[in-house]
């Protein structure tokens, strides 16, 4: 009912969102009559706020058509390379159009990056693609909202995203692959390699496993001591909701997008109130690029998706409250997942020293849990001054992590 009742007030609030949106074109376009009128710059600005506080948020685009490569631009092209009811697996290619450089090209390192099922969309990765594409050739998963998966698809579990995982890594080929996993799927993405190699599969060159929960219980946050003091029954409860008509995913449970936002925004919701109003008075002001700034950072943040009831709650279950991948206890369709077969597969995992949802030591457990890769090709790093978001996207990521990233996928591609 909640789902529903969520639906309805959207439904009343549009034409006002849309009148907002009016007002605050009509008030502040500039050779508007109105823009002219007294008090007309409050109004357009006032207005911008409501609508943007009121409107619905769609799944931005990567919008990446380019890339610079020592110097030279080349032309970036975004295609599905294979697709499964939940997830896309996109692929970035870049072009060149003379023989050097294409060669060039061919010989880079691929890298799958594993985007969070966590509530955002997979764009909000986008910075760490386009970097990426300096030196690599580029797949990226983008989950499907689940609202969206009609129902008679059957459910998803945390095994099946493990599986996901196994099924892109051999559709790409582990010849020169990378595997990037960016906070949550760390999880997953160890045990489908750990997998692999107790079957005898190929592995991916190496991993880097960045803001993971690895082990919860490496120092707490406010993340995981919710996981550990709620009951599972809160969570089916509370947080479990079936998708309403028309959605094409109508009937499955779902842990909705817009409770996750909620939750997003109660972690620090005075930075949230002032970020707000401080783009109310950069609109006073006329001054643009912070608006601009503001806008580009919403539109992302409120894009959120409904994540299928199954996989949310065996990832509370399995990952934080039972910790069964530190304790080897984690079984996928009958088979044990256990990182210690992990041989040929270079780890470096990656930690932010301010993170406040995956605390200093959850990724480095994985170091200890993979005493099958030797010690030389295990490397960590703290960044420091980062908080969670900082270590994949953002001037850190830039200037400090990806050289890290990049010289190390050169060391294990040559191997």
């Amino acid at each position: 009912m909640l789902y529903q009742m969520h639906e309805l007030g959207r439904a009343w609030l549009a034409p006002m969102t849309y009148w907002a949106d009016a007002m605050s074109k009509a008030f502040g376009a500039p050779g508007s009559w109105l823009s002219s009128m007294p008090g007309a710059s409050q109004m357009a600005a006032g207005s911008e706020l409501f609508y943007r506080l009121g409107k619905d948020y769609e799944k931005p685009r990567f919008d990446i058509r380019d890339v610079e490569v020592d110097g030279r631009s080349y032309a970036v092209i975004e295609r599905e390379a294979l697709h499964k009811p939940f997830c896309r697996l996109l692929h970035f290619k870049r072009y060149a159009d003379d023989a050097v450089s294409v060669e060039a090209l061919q010989g880079a390192p691929t890298v799958l990056v594993v985007a969070p099922l966590s509530g955002h969309h997979a764009t909000l990765l986008r910075d760490t693609v386009r970097t990426l594409l300096r030196d690599h050739d580029v797949y990226i998963t983008d989950w499907v909202d689940a609202r969206m998966v009609p129902a008679a698809e059957g459910p998803f579990h945390l095994d099946d995203y493990v599986l996901y995982v196994e099924e892109f890594i051999r559709h790409i080929g582990t010849h020169n692959l990378h595997v990037i996993s960016v906070c949550q799927p760390t999880v997953p993405v160890l045990a489908a390699v750990s997998l692999m190699a107790a079957r005898g599969e190929p592995t991916p060159k190496s991993l880097v496993m960045m803001g993971g929960p690895i082990d919860t219980r490496e120092n707490p946050t406010q993340v995981n001591d919710l996981a550990t003091h709620k009951p599972m029954w809160w969570f089916e409860t509370q947080l479990i909701h079936p998708v309403p008509l028309p959605y094409p995913g109508a009937g499955r449970r779902v842990y909705p997008g817009f409770l996750q936002h909620m939750g997003f925004v109660a972690m620090n919701p005075e930075r949230h109130f002032q970020s707000h109003w401080d783009f109310y008075e950069n609109l006073l002001k006329g001054d643009l690029d912070d608006a601009e700034s503001h806008r580009r950072f919403y539109d992302e943040y409120n894009a959120v998706l409904d994540m299928p009831a199954e996989y949310y709650l065996d990832t509370v279950r399995i990952v934080f409250k039972e910790h069964l991948l530190p304790k080897s206890e984690w079984e996928v369709h009958g088979q044990r997942v256990d990182p210690s077969k992990i041989h040929d597969t270079a780890l470096l995992t990656i930690e932010g020293e301010l993170d406040d949802i995956s605390g200093r030591g959850q990724t480095r457990a994985a170091q200890k849990l993979c005493s099958g890769i030797p010690e030389a090709d295990r490397q960590h790093l703290v960044v420091e001054g980062a908080g969670h978001y900082g270590i994949f996207s953002g001037r850190r990521w830039r200037t400090q992590v990806y050289p890290k990233v990049r010289d190390f996928f050169a060391t294990y591609s040559s191997k």
